[in-house]
């Protein structure tokens, strides 16, 4: 079964791109992503911005429990 490239929930798109910026900024490389854009960022500078993401995610998670 293929997998599908389609959000389950459209509005947790917009504030996973929003929360990638804010985490680019806090990284220093939101400015470099503002006029390169994404694709030119080495996977290095991505996996960064990622981990980063999963770490608050599971911050907000368990400051709700």
């Amino acid at each position: 079964m293929a997998r599908s490239r389609k959000p389950v929930n459209p509005s947790a798109e917009n504030a996973l791109d929003q929360m990638k910026l804010e985490v680019a900024s806090e990284l220093g490389i939101a400015e470099r992503v503002r006029s390169q854009g994404w694709n030119t960022m080495t996977s290095a500078d991505c996996g960064r911005v990622g981990g980063h993401m999963v770490r608050k995610m599971i911050e907000q998670y368990e400051s709700k429990l």
